[in-house]
């Protein structure tokens, strides 16, 4: 009876424990970040008067230049780069090592037949968040079938209900770490609209000295900051805002499998008992 209690615990505990950690990951990247803008891009190969570090002559002094919102963006996209590489090797995974209709096919098909036993072997063959819902239910299914102490709606009711917390304890797995992309979407933009308005602040100011004459150079400075830091933002979040809906709708999709053989778990259930 202890072990019968204790086996859903370590369960949960194993699916929440997938993915990297975030507490960890973001710290190092803004701190890889920081390191990219002061040595990469401050490289002072990268301007035509190293010590001053003004007049930029490639395209990786031109970034520099945005001034210090730009390793706040830089540590942005690093983000979307690698929780978007690690959420691609997770879900990946969670679709099992073959192809995800071939196994839905297969598995309808031993349910068609009263096949459970063949079922389960697809199952342990297939993998994968879907493989693994699937089996916990035909578990169930084979408990059901054998209990004569409810009746065919309650064993409904719990052969659904089964399908359902399987599903629950697989689904926070790879769903993890996805607001964090879902929140780079939206602030990547207002940090860069924040940058946009320091520098345009910057340009006005030069616009403004000198007693008539504005300094051209500081005025140019100024309007290319503002740009520099708003393509950085915008390209950061459209990637954000693509990769999230990408992974979004492939956890669907997922959910949209377990729920189909579900469906077919339990009409054959009904047919057959």
């Amino acid at each position: 009876m202890a072990k019968t209690q204790n086996a859903p615990v370590a369960k949960a505990a194993k699916k929440s424990s997938g993915g990297i950690n975030p507490i960890i990951v973001i710290p190092i990247l803004i701190a890889i970040a920081i390191l990219i803008y002061i040595f990469v891009l401050g490289d002072p190969s990268n301007f035509h008067d190293p010590e001053t570090k003004h007049d930029p002559k490639g395209t990786l002094g031109i970034i520099h230049a945005g001034g210090f919102i730009v390793p706040i963006l830089l540590s942005f996209f690093l983000m979307v780069l690698v929780f978007g590489i690690e959420r691609f090797v997770t879900i990946s995974k969670a679709s099992g090592s073959g192809d995800l209709d071939g196994f839905v096919a297969k598995v309808r098909g031993y349910l068609n037949n009263n096949n459970i036993a063949d079922a389960k072997k697809e199952c342990e063959k297939q993998k994968g968040t879907v493989g693994n819902v699937i089996r916990t239910a035909l578990e169930k299914y084979e408990q059901l079938q054998s209990d004569g102490g409810l009746n065919k709606e309650q064993k409904l009711a719990a052969l659904q209900k089964e399908v359902e917390e399987a599903t629950s304890l697989e689904l926070p797995m790879l769903e993890k770490n996805l607001p964090i992309l879902s929140t780079l979407g939206s602030v990547s933009t207002l940090v860069a609209l924040l940058g946009t308005v320091l520098g345009m602040i910057r340009s006005f100011f030069a616009l403004g000295s000198g007693g008539g004459s504005p300094d051209a150079a500081a005025l140019s400075k100024g309007i290319a900051e503002a740009l520099i830091n708003t393509g950085l933002g915008i390209g950061t979040s459209a990637i954000a805002i693509i990769v999230y809906n990408y992974f979004t709708a492939s956890i669907d999709t997922l959910t949209y499998k377990i729920d189909e053989i579900g469906l077919s778990l339990q009409q054959n259930f009904a047919s057959h008992n």
